[in-house]
């Protein structure tokens, strides 16, 4: 039975300022909560159907509430929700370092938490588990951002920080990613580096493009205006994994 208290924190996690208050967030949808389950974050309680209880093991330690498909639909984002809804402890925002022969994404203010989402997904699918952001960039814990990554928020590390004050001390190439520039099927991107995305209306800022390495376009062929910004990440992804295996133990379920 969720009482009352639950109810108004459950709900009160959809709000950016009191996610920030408790340092929690919620994760809806039978997949999701499964790979948050699996993962390293804290998780503090788990609202679960009779039949999602089923079929999965909660950890040790971690509250467990018995809720009809009604139930999680009222306190989730989702009403289409009918597994289970967790709640787990967010993570410090510390600061990543890029290692040698890795490559990370730098992300200038990406706004949409759909387009985050997709973007941290991206980068699972490819590897990339680093993520620098700049403070405008939306909500890691967004709800709508941890839905879209379809459990890759808890394979992939963000920190979100002033870029130009980051970049300065990188000592790795940095690509970024413009309208003009050189045509991406074409760069020897190398063996690591700094992928850096702009914004959806804006693209790149001024004081981060002065800091840009090396400038890469998608070519267009036909007349769309530009990229949505999580497609022109999978795109440059892409091209940079083409010269490198891919990795051959891992089943794939879904794209």
């Amino acid at each position: 039975m969720l009482s009352k208290a639950n109810i108004k924190f459950l709900k009160s996690l959809q709000v950016k300022k009191y996610r920030k208050q408790e340092q929690c967030f919620t994760v809806e949808g039978a997949k999701s909560v499964q790979e948050l389950l699996a993962s390293d974050f804290e998780v503090l309680k788990v609202l679960a159907t009779d039949q999602f209880m089923e079929g999965h093991a909660i950890r040790m330690g971690v509250e467990v509430i018995t809720v009809t498909e009604s139930d999680l639909a009222n306190v989730g984002e989702y009403k289409s929700n009918n597994a289970a809804l967790a709640v787990a402890r967010m993570k410090a925002n510390n600061p990543l370092e890029i290692a040698a022969g890795e490559f990370a994404l730098v992300l200038d203010d990406i706004h949409d938490p759909g387009n985050l989402g997709t973007i941290i997904r991206t980068a699972d699918w490819f590897g990339i588990r680093k993520i620098v952001a700049s403070p405008e960039t939306a909500d890691f814990y967004n709800p709508k951002v941890i839905s879209a990554t379809m459990g890759s928020f808890t394979r992939v590390n963000i920190y979100y920080t002033v870029l130009t004050e980051y970049l300065q001390r990188v000592r790795a190439r940095i690509f970024g990613a413009f309208l003009e520039g050189k045509n991406v099927h074409d760069v020897s991107f190398g063996g690591e580096g700094l992928i850096v995305i702009g914004s959806e209306s804006h693209g790149i800022s001024a004081d981060v493009a002065a800091l840009i390495t090396d400038r890469v376009t998608i070519p267009r062929y036909g007349y769309a205006e530009s990229l949505n910004a999580a497609i022109a990440t999978a795109v440059i992804c892409d091209n940079i994994r083409r010269v490198m295996p891919p990795v051959s133990d891992l089943k794939v379920d879904r794209f």
